[in-house]
C-alpha cells in the first residue's frame, strides 16, 4: 500500500496534456491533485506532444504541494511502452492506469516501470471504468504494493451498462459501492467519477453530497470552476471538527480517569467514534497543511 488516506483529495482536476497553457495555469489552481492526461483528452495525432508538453512542465515545478498524477494510455497501444517509460523519468506522486480490468494489467505497468529505471516511489492508481474493471476490483486492489488508489471511470461505465446519465446516479450505485469496498478493504484512496454537465451546478452539488456520503475521498474533475464545490463537498465542516475535537478530548479524559463509558452529548462512545473523529481532525488539519 503506497497511500494516505488522510491525504487531501478533495478535488483531482484532469489536464489536457496537449494543452501548454492549461499546465501553465494549473500552477494556481486550488485542486488538491492534477491529473495530467495523455489519454482520452489528447487527439492521436498530439500524443507525443502532450507527453513533452507535461514532461516539460513538470521539469518547472511550481505546482506546490499538489498531488502529480500522470494518466498514461494503455500499454497495449503504440503509445503506452513509451508513456511509462516517460513516466519512470518524472518527478510524480502517481502514474494512473485507464481502463483496468485484472491485476495482470498492473503487475505489467510496474515492471515497465521498474525496467525504465526510474524510482520505486510513485503509486500506480487504476481507473476502474469497465465492468469487467469492477468485478475485478478487489483483485486490482491488491494486484501490488504500489497501487495507491481506486478510480471511477463513470461515464465509461455508464456507456457499457447501457444505463442512463441520471441525477441521481441510480444505475451506478452498484458499481461505485464494489469498487469503494474493494478500496476500503485494501486501505486505498477512492476517488469518484467526473461530472460532464458544466452548466448543471445544482446536479454537481448533489452528486459531490453522494459521493462523499458513500465513503470516497474526493472527485476526479474536468474544469478548475469545479474545484471550490468539490473542496467543500469533500472536507470535514467546522462543525464536523469541533465534534470530532470534543469526541477526542471526551474519550482522553475517560481514559485518564480510568472510566471505559464515554458520553458525549447523549451519545456512547466507542474505539471506533474515536478513530473516525481523529481522521477528521487529522484531514482537517492536511487540508489547512495544504493551503498556506
Amino acid at each position: 500500500m503506497t497511500t494516505d488516506t488522510t491525504r487531501p483529495r478533495r478535488s483531482v482536476l484532469f489536464m489536457p496534456g496537449a494543452n501548454a497553457r492549461a499546465l501553465e495555469k494549473a500552477r494556481e489552481l486550488a485542486a488538491d491533485g492534477l491529473i495530467f492526461d495523455l489519454e482520452d483528452a489528447v487527439a492521436p495525432d498530439a500524443k507525443e506532444a502532450a507527453r513533452h508538453n507535461v514532461a516539460v512542465a513538470l521539469r518547472q515545478r511550481g505546482y506546490r504541494r499538489r498531488e502529480l498524477v500522470l494518466r498514461v494510455n494503455p500499454l497495449a497501444t503504440e503509445w503506452g511502452a513509451a508513456d511509462l517509460e516517460a513516466a519512470a523519468r518524472m518527478p510524480l506522486d502517481a502514474v494512473l492506469l485507464p481502463k483496468v480490468e485484472n491485476a495482470a494489467t498492473v503487475r505489467a505497468a510496474v515492471a515497465a516501470l521498474d525496467r525504465a529505471g526510474g524510482p520505486r516511489t510513485p503509486a500506480v492508481w487504476c481507473m476502474i471504468e469497465t465492468p469487467k474493471g469492477v468485478l475485478a476490483a478487489a483483485e486490482i486492489a491488491a494486484a501490488h504494493p504500489r497501487v495507491g488508489a481506486l478510480v471511477m471511470g463513470t461515464s465509461d461505465l455508464t456507456k457499457d451498462l447501457l444505463a442512463r446519465d441520471m441525477t441521481d446516479r441510480l444505475p451506478l450505485l452498484t458499481s461505485l459501492q464494489l469498487v469503494l469496498l474493494a478500496a476500503r478493504a485494501h486501505g486505498l484512496a477512492a476517488l469518484d467519477g467526473v461530472h460532464l454537465n458544466l452548466a448543471d451546478e445544482a446536479g454537481f452539488t448533489a452528486v459531490c453530497a453522494q459521493g462523499r456520503a458513500l465513503g470516497f475521498d474526493g472527485k476526479t474533475l474536468i474544469h478548475p470552476q469545479q474545484i471550490a464545490p468539490a473542496n467543500t463537498a469533500f472536507a470535514p465542516s467546522a462543525d464536523e471538527v469541533a465534534q470530532a475535537r470534543k469526541i477526542i478530548a471526551a474519550h482522553q479524559a475517560a481514559v485518564a480517569a480510568g472510566k471505559g463509558i464515554v458520553v458525549v452529548g447523549g451519545r456512547l462512545i466507542e474505539n471506533l467514534h474515536v478513530a473516525a473523529a481523529q481522521r477528521t481532525v487529522a484531514l482537517a488539519e492536511a487540508i489547512a497543511d495544504l493551503s498556506r
